[in-house]
């Protein structure tokens, strides 16, 4: 049995955790962000590590990083809600760990986490993970490998312009599909239609009269105890997501795609209206076997687990 330490960095905490060759997590820790210091960052993680070393042999650790990932698994290129430019980060954690480190993607560690021990386990060779959180995050497994592309960026599937001139995005485009099929879009339209709709009263009062101060997880709430204006955000941000599921299904062609991040924690909420779009608009749609979507399986654990396992392959 080899025990491996898997670090999951955000943009608000990093998650630490040992991770056996099962995928079990064995003992976990965390702490808060640095996110405008890398060195900082770098600072928090080596003493996660140390601290979970003292109790399991850890003998290699996997970091799932928010951001652009070279194809050497070492060199932060880009973060967009962290202080990483061109960062060497997997060279100097090693230098001080004197382990073996892997940097990787957050959603690719995620994907890999779900395909070898969560949702896709034992389902499929093809997986596609579509994470629901803030933005929309993706990772790509083909043929039982994880697919990062020549540069190793692949799976920035929420960065695909899917409305022309739309919304302006973070990453400098406009009409990207997390501007509507992520967690903040369903903030921003439920705070927008809030305004002017009486429908929306059961959630303003929930606010505390404050419209700015809608969340997300008060939409779902209500939306659970049914009410008809949370349960119609709801069901358009499913649309929003099958439409752009059914787009990436035609080109990848997976045998199972999961659903994770914190807004699919909605459930049947949420998957009703995106498995009726994705169903309604895959091309070939009668003629052709689609694959299942499932609701992933590991929670927030689920890049943890991905980044260790992946530092032993």
């Amino acid at each position: 049995m080899s025990f491996a330490c898997g670090i999951d960095i955000g943009g608000t905490k990093i998650a630490g955790g040992v991770v056996d060759d099962d995928g079990n997590v064995l003992a976990r820790l965390r702490a808060e962000s640095p996110a405008t210091s890398s060195a900082a960052i770098a600072d928090t993680v080596v003493g996660l590590v140390r601290e979970l070393s003292r109790e399991h042999p850890v003998d290699r650790v996997g970091v799932g990083a928010a951001g652009f990932i070279d194809a050497g698994r070492s060199t932060v290129l880009f973060a967009p809600n962290l202080a990483w430019r061109d960062e060497p980060l997997g060279a100097e954690l090693s230098t001080r760990l004197g382990l073996p480190v892997v940097i990787e993607n957050d959603a690719n560690a995620a994907a890999w986490g779900e395909f070898a021990f969560g949702a896709g386990r034992h389902h499929a060779s093809d997986l596609l993970l579509v994470t629901v959180g803030t933005g929309v995050g993706g990772g790509i497994v083909a043929d039982g490998a994880l697919r990062r592309g020549a540069f190793g960026i692949a799976a920035e599937i929420g960065h695909l312009r899917v409305v022309h001139g739309g919304r302006l995005c973070g990453c400098g485009n406009h009409g990207c599909w997390e501007q509507y099929a992520s967690g903040s879009a369903l903030v921003r339209c439920a705070r927008e239609e809030a305004r002017g709709s009486l429908l929306a009263r059961a959630l303003v009062d929930r606010a505390g009269g404050d419209v700015d101060a809608i969340t997300g997880p008060m939409i779902t709430e209500l939306a659970a105890a049914g009410d008809p204006f949370c349960v119609e955000q709801l069901s358009d941000l499913g649309r929003w997501l099958g439409e752009g599921i059914s787009s990436l299904v035609a080109v990848l062609d997976p045998g199972v795609v999961v659903v994770g991040g914190g807004v699919s924690a909605a459930g049947d909420l949420l998957m009703g209206s995106l498995r009726e779009t994705f169903l309604r608009t895959l091309s070939g749609r009668g003629h052709r076997p689609a694959p299942e979507i499932r609701l992933a399986e590991l929670g927030n654990d689920a890049g943890m687990i991905g980044a260790a396992d992946l530092a032993r392959r």
